[in-house]
């Protein structure tokens, strides 16, 4: 562990220092650390399993409880007032019926799937990872509507569909008879127990600083420490009490932007979530490319690579165009919704969490398998195409001006982690 520790340092200082070079070839943080550990596996073949496998799981559950809280509490409901109904939308009918082509094509691709692994699969690829499509999402040439949008939606998928990937691998579990805690009505108790236990501490934690902001007793720095101990009091209590931590922590995030109308006011005060986010992100990407070329040699034929591409292309673009009929969207920005919805750190966690639950036989390791080759390809094709497509996209809004995606909006709130390394400020 503690190699590993010192070899993860040397990689996050070499990124760093040559962050800004990087960006510049549209090499993204993603791109460059699951690149080093596939080398890495190259030159010094480890396997991800025993002692190591429990370590990188706790690394990638703290990350994925991190995300669920930074992103659900950066988005403020009165900043989307205007564009509500396109989110809801994307959210509540783009995001099931993307669940729903995956799941169809999969039992397609793959006959003999059990039904809950399919299922395991397609929500498991559903949510998207601003992160991979940065130069997108805070590209000024892209219109403020479409790129609040796109940020709104991959802030909130990730924790909706969490329940959905936790009810598969409990429901896969069960029928495995692996635990009898692992029912599915033991899942359903423990997401009710997240949500509630979630709510009361993201709610008490925002009122309770913003008193102490309001009567002058605390800074913006420790306020920013204040705020980053929420997720992690919320995925603790809950695992004390039995619930699901994940759940909490997306609860938590809601509860505490509804609560603390002060971080409008006070940015600085999610910087904590923010930065230790996206430094753990980075040793998910790492372990990702470490054990992707491993998982995929001898795994991958033309079903997985089929599947993949279906579901980076049709099963995004098309309930995407669904879902924003009659909302007076040209069909190149829909278009451009819809390629912009990469797989990302919530896809890899997911298929961490399945690969530590459940006994992996032959079709739970093609579903893992495609998880990875999707998110693979997804890291390749969004981080390299962002910036290009983005600007090619922002010259066509300049000429043809159309009044739906120009309307009024406000500038989106976002991790700053997300910035393009080469767009930001010396």
């Amino acid at each position: 562990m503690t190699a590993a520790a010192v070899v993860f340092s040397i990689l996050v200082l070499a990124f760093v220092a040559v962050a800004r070079a990087l960006g510049r070839m549209y090499v993204t943080a993603p791109i460059a650390f699951v690149a080093a550990g596939a080398v890495l596996s190259i030159v010094v073949p480890v396997a991800v399993e025993g002692t190591a496998a429990v370590e990188v799981r706790a690394v990638a559950e703290v990350t994925l409880a991190l995300i669920l809280f930074h992103d659900a509490a950066q988005v403020r409901p009165r900043q989307i007032e205007g564009d509500r109904g396109l989110v809801v939308r994307l959210l509540l009918v783009g995001l099931p019926l993307t669940v729903v082509m995956g799941f169809m094509g999969a039992q397609l691709v793959f006959p003999a799937m059990p039904v809950m692994v399919a299922l395991l699969l397609a929500a498991a690829l559903a949510p998207t990872d601003a992160g991979l499509g940065a130069a997108t999402v805070l590209n000024p040439v892209v219109p403020v509507r479409v790129r609040r949008v796109l940020n709104v939606e991959s802030g909130l998928n990730d924790g909706l569909i969490t329940p959905v990937v936790l009810f598969a691998i409990a429901a896969i579990a069960g029928e495995e008879g692996l635990r009898t805690g692992s029912s599915v009505l033991q899942a359903v108790v423990d997401l009710g127990v997240g949500a509630v236990l979630g709510a009361g501490v993201g709610a008490a934690g925002g009122l309770l600083l913003g008193w102490s902001r309001s009567r002058n007793l605390s800074t913006s720095g420790t306020r920013s420490l204040g705020v980053l101990v929420l997720p992690i009091l919320a995925y603790c209590l809950v695992a004390l009490v039995g619930g699901n931590g994940f759940v909490a922590c997306f609860i938590a995030g809601t509860a505490f932007t509804a609560s603390a109308s002060w971080v409008d006011d006070e940015e600085s005060a999610l910087d904590g979530t923010e930065g230790l986010s996206e430094l753990l992100g980075f040793a998910v990407w790492l372990v990702f490319g470490l054990a992707a070329l491993p998982l995929l040699w001898g795994h991958v034929g033309w079903r997985e690579m089929l599947f993949a591409a279906l579901s980076l292309t049709v099963f995004r673009i098309v309930p995407v165009a669904v879902c924003l009929i009659g909302t007076g969207m040209r069909v190149r920005s829909v278009a451009f919704i819809g390629w912009f919805g990469p797989r990302g750190l919530a896809s890899v966690v997911f298929a961490l969490l399945a690969v530590e639950d459940l006994d992996l036989d032959d079709s739970l390791r093609t579903a893992i398998s495609v998880i990875a080759l999707t998110v693979l390809l997804s890291v390749i094709l969004h981080g390299s195409t962002a910036d290009i497509l983005a600007r090619r996209y922002g010259g066509w809004i300049r000429r043809t001006s159309p009044p739906t995606e120009t309307a009024p909006a406000t500038e989106p709130r976002t991790r700053r982690s997300l910035v393009p390394w080469h767009h930001r400020q010396a």
